[in-house]
């Protein structure tokens, strides 16, 4: 089925008041997918869904309100949306809520308890994204106890999905021994992931383990190689 047509069969479902096909039509107005892209009409349909308690359109509909797409801005909104959804056990809402008490944004900020209860709860959900929050929470002991060892848990189960956030910090840990016995061929190992995705900061790890010759053979021009390629992307080390 093509997305035009994809998008005629959701509007005949959605106007019936079918709740998986009016969260369907949204995506396809918020993508742009068989039709012109269309903030508002993408949450009139999520939210037409959410209102019936689907998870999806309302981890969507607080997306939206996040965002200010097709809304006005709205944090509290969007909390009120995900929390909704999170608590329906929507791991992707779970993470989101969590980042939302994280940073405070629409409720009083809580990095500790309520935002480790729902980075958990999406973390063991396999959410790759949560995976590494959690991981930083542990790291910088938010919410709980410093624990290097956990903290490196979680980040190998992030980096292990090509999350390039958690490959560069797993890559710090080892070479750092946080956690883990020091070990610089795994640090060489994370760095090099997570900077193959243009992650600057690994690109300059990367390279300054090619300059002292730590998990490699010293290379000074594959070190000004990765030390280039960070600098391109306005690695403050290289400003």
């Amino acid at each position: 089925m093509d997305e035009t047509t994809a998008v005629k069969s959701f509007r005949l479902a959605a106007e019936q008041g079918n709740a998986n096909a009016q969260y369907n039509l949204g995506v396809m107005y918020q993508q742009g997918w068989g039709v012109p892209r269309d903030y508002k009409k993408a949450v009139k349909w999520f939210r037409l869904a959410a209102e019936q308690g689907d998870a999806y359109a309302q981890n969507k509909l607080g997306l939206m309100y996040r965002n200010g797409q097709g809304v006005p801005q709205d944090y509290k909104t969007a909390v009120k949306w995900y929390t909704l959804s999170a608590e329906q056990g929507y791991a992707l809402a779970q993470n989101k809520l969590g980042f939302m008490y994280q940073q405070g944004w629409g409720v009083t900020q809580d990095c500790g308890k309520t935002a480790v209860k729902w980075y958990t709860l999406s973390a063991e959900q396999g959410v790759a994204f949560a995976q590494y929050n959690l991981g930083l929470m542990y790291q910088q002991g938010w919410g709980v106890p410093q624990d290097y060892k956990t903290a490196v848990k979680w980040y190998t189960l992030s980096a292990e999905q090509g999350d390039a956030d958690a490959q560069y910090n797993l890559g710090l840990m080892y070479r750092n021994g946080q956690g883990v016995p020091r070990d610089y061929k795994n640090a060489v190992k994370w760095f090099r992931l997570s900077a193959e995705q243009w992650y600057a900061m690994a690109q300059y790890n990367l390279g300054l383990m090619y300059q002292q010759g730590w998990g490699v053979p010293q290379d000074d021009k594959t070190a000004v190689k990765w030390f280039r390629l960070a600098a391109e992307q306005g690695c403050a080390i290289y400003d």
